[in-house]
């Protein structure tokens, strides 16, 4: 396995990730039995030197749910029957997640409610309650 490239500056080193296959689950006859196609890959991300503190930190927040009890992240892949293709799917979504970590986020700057959009809600809830008001009983008139 060669080093993943996840953009023209940062490439992360094979001694990060590791591999391992195993049966895929769901249909696929005889062949789910025999060959073991299903693909995890492993990065080590509390160990990975190319990454800068920050972006570790969002990779972790975001992938909290992919993270083992070592603090490596895992990502599976059980598209194809064919294991290479399977590998290469988890690379390419393990340098999607990388990628998704570079970006840093804009800071959200809280705002306040215009007053033209104030005065269009209240006028919108006096309007529900007129209506509301008229669904009350029929009077009978015997």
């Amino acid at each position: 396995m060669e080093a993943l490239v996840v953009n023209d500056r940062i490439v992360i080193p094979v001694g990060d990730l590791s591999w391992t296959a195993v049966r895929a689950s769901g249909p696929g006859g005889q062949n789910v039995n025999k060959v073991s196609s299903k693909v995890e890959l492993c990065f080590d991300l509390a160990k990975c030197a190319v990454l800068h503190p920050a972006v570790k930190a969002r990779m972790f927040e975001a992938c909290a749910n992919r993270l083992d009890a070592e603090g490596r992240v895992r990502v599976v892949s059980q598209a194809t029957r064919d294991q290479g293709k399977n590998l290469q799917d988890a690379r390419d979504k393990l340098a999607a997640l990388v990628r998704a970590a570079l970006f840093v986020p804009k800071p959200r700057r809280p705002t306040k409610p215009t007053r033209g959009s104030q005065r269009r809600r209240m006028d919108d809830k006096r309007k529900q309650g007129r209506k509301k008001e008229l669904r009350g009983r029929v009077g009978r008139d015997d």
